[in-house]
């Protein structure tokens, strides 16, 4: 198994974000190891969101039952359907250990989603833990700091 390259760390942060766009949200899922979470802290440095409240904190049986949701018809919160566009800087390596097969990339963002006539726009620095599992790059953890976490915020329908 060889080592990613930078390039390969940085185009991944990108295909997941497409992935989210273009709602491929099955093959979005796929990108995460069994044991990954999705998290969006409420303030600003927290350290956990298991001993903390948190804006989300998904494992991935969560982030499956959310798909599901976001997929039935019956889902009135998606007429007319959500969508969403991710603009990203250029993902950053803030740290990595090939030895215990880790990868922190760093990510800011601007997030936009889009239901009828509503928009919403975000902000924020997405950090993924990325570890490799046979031969491929996975998410082990998806932290989302928003810049504005700490705000009385409508309700986010997709992921960030």
């Amino acid at each position: 198994m060889s080592t990613p390259t930078r390039d390969d760390l940085v185009d991944f942060i990108y295909h997941e974000a497409r992935l989210l766009d273009e709602k491929r949200l099955e093959e979005w899922y796929e990108l995460y190891t069994d044991d990954a979470y999705y998290w969006i802290p409420v303030t600003p440095g927290q350290p956990d969101g298991v001993n903390h409240v948190s804006l989300l904190y998904e494992d991935k049986l969560l982030l499956n039952l959310r798909i599901v949701r976001l997929r039935d018809p019956k889902s009135y919160s998606q007429h007319p359907e959500s969508r969403s566009h991710h603009v990203l800087q250029r993902p950053e390596i803030e740290s990595s250990d090939p030895a215990k097969n880790t990868w922190v990339m760093r990510t800011p963002f601007v997030y936009i989603e889009t239901r009828g006539d509503e928009q919403q726009v975000y902000g924020g620095i997405a950090l993924h833990t990325l570890v490799q599992i046979d031969g491929k790059l996975r998410i082990r953890l998806k932290r989302v700091n928003m810049v504005n976490s700490d705000a009385a915020l409508p309700s986010i329908q997709l992921f960030m």
